[in-house]
């Protein structure tokens, strides 16, 4: 007997057999994940995509049109993902390469308003409530002026792990400084778009 073909499995995937999926999932996974890394650099990213894929096609399965090859179907499901994914981490640094540029403009605004003892307490209480691997990547970038690329190779991360902690570190700080001084936040906000 001759084993299922793609086409097979996915007929029979339509129809909610559970196996059939499985199949399918074993048959591509590797090389949908592969492909996925490459354009990623990301192991964590590749299998976030790949898994979102697959539930994907399992969600969508009563309404996938007639699929000549699911094979590439599923790789066409992949690339819409994984472009989506770079889209968002591109509007993500863009934000933060924005907010970051900001942040001595604020600062510069609360020297003039605020004693400057009490800012530094402030940015150090901020600081300090940071991860240790959030601290060293904000001084890598903000005190020697490194970029994703860089920081990435010295603290041997990927780039999109660096580009998503300076996100958290964001947030954070926003979240902190808008709790700790009123006059702080409402500059930030006035600065930030």
């Amino acid at each position: 007997m001759q084993p299922d073909t793609d086409t097979d499995l996915l007929l029979r995937m339509k129809k909610g057999d559970e196996s059939a999926f499985k199949e399918l999932y074993d048959r591509h996974s590797r090389q949908v994940a592969a492909f996925v890394f490459h354009l990623t650099h990301s192991a964590v990213d590749a299998e976030d995509i790949l898994q979102d894929t697959f539930l994907k096609l399992w969600a969508n399965r009563e309404q996938l049109p007639p699929i000549v090859n699911p094979g590439n179907y599923i790789f066409i499901i992949a690339r819409n993902k994984t472009l989506d994914h770079l889209r968002k981490i591109a509007q993500q640094q863009k934000l933060v390469d924005h907010v970051w540029s900001n942040i001595s403009g604020v600062a510069d605004a609360l020297d003039l308003q605020l004693d400057a003892r009490e800012s530094q307490q402030l940015i150090n209480a901020a600081l300090s409530r940071l991860t240790e691997q959030q601290r060293t990547i904000f001084y890598l970038s903000r005190q020697e002026g490194l970029d994703h690329a860089t920081i990435a190779s010295r603290l041997q991360l990927s780039k999109s792990r660096v580009k998503n902690v300076q996100v958290e570190t964001l947030r954070f700080l926003r979240q902190f400084l808008s709790r700790h001084s009123e006059l702080l936040f409402v500059l930030f906000v006035l600065v930030t778009p």
